[in-house]
């Protein structure tokens, strides 16, 4: 399943934090297909999700054990990668937990989610990039955000506030990379709808028919780098692009409009927002 994209070329190196379960994992799978060596980073799982990397034909699969959240970690997983392959083609900066909670309670829980889900990609970009300029040769970084990181729906705010950052912080990275040599090096965001990974599971022990599943993600993706998109935004079974449109330009006319914060779920706001969304069928 070829590729077409030199940083995903048969014989190059992807380093996917994560990549034990869920989206990470079905893209190192999406990605062993193409030919790619894999390099799979979890706090665990990482045998089973190993083999099942290598089943989909990957000629080397290396795992480590890696806490994101400890830029050590990170840098030890950088020095691994180079040491052992000398090549990152692909830089997959996923790994994420929620739980967090509101925003004024749960501080263990708002560190966890903080620390993971951001200080995690600021980590892997500031450990990664770097060394994959000076390679002189094709490469990208993905970073995975959320769809709730943009309209921060009411629920986990402490998610909301992560994935929200990593758009910044990628936004931020792909303009750094254009303005440091010769585009080479690029960054993309992945932007998940409902998608049924582990963290769905907990709550939720079968796939609801509305969400997508981890590997239609990362086909997404890996379309998305092809093209070119920095923002990779990807629709599920319920939620065409259309209204995903919708939604985020209500989202950004909270602040031009000066309504309510979160007016799409204020009372006083209901019939507005139904009849701005009317703008997607």
């Amino acid at each position: 399943m070829h590729i077409d994209h030199p940083a995903m070329a048969s014989g190059r190196v992807a380093v996917i934090t994560g990549g034990a379960r869920g989206i990470g994992l079905a893209a190192a799978v999406r990605l062993a297909r193409a030919g790619m060596h894999i390099v799979l980073a979890d706090v665990d799982g990482l045998d089973e999700a190993a083999a099942e990397v290598r089943a989909a034909g990957a000629v080397k699969v290396l795992t480590r054990q890696v806490d994101v959240s400890d830029r050590q970690s990170l840098l030890d997983l950088r020095d691994f990668v180079f040491d052992r392959l000398g090549d990152v083609g692909l830089l997959m900066n996923n790994a994420a937990v929620g739980g967090g909670g509101n925003a004024f309670s749960n501080p263990d829980g708002w560190a966890r989610v903080i620390g993971v889900n951001l200080m995690g990609v600021v980590h892997g970009s500031q450990a990664f990039t770097q060394a994959m300029l000076e390679q002189g040769r094709a490469a990208v970084i993905v970073n995975t955000g959320s769809k709730q990181g943009i309209t921060s729906p009411p629920g986990d705010t402490a998610y909301n506030v992560s994935k929200a950052a990593i758009k910044v912080l990628t936004e931020g990275l792909a303009h750094s990379l254009r303005e440091a040599g010769d585009g080479q090096v690029s960054a993309h965001l992945l932007i998940p709808g409902f998608t049924y990974t582990n963290m769905i599971q907990r709550h939720l022990p079968e796939r609801p028919s509305a969400a997508w599943s981890p590997e239609q993600v990362a086909q997404a993706m890996v379309k998305g780098v092809v093209k070119g998109d920095f923002y990779i935004l990807c629709p599920d079974n319920e939620t065409p692009r259309a209204l995903d449109e919708r939604r985020i330009l209500w989202a950004a006319g909270d602040i031009v409009e000066n309504r309510p914060a979160l007016s799409r779920w204020h009372p006083d706001y209901q019939a507005a927002f139904a009849a701005f969304m009317e703008g997607a069928r």
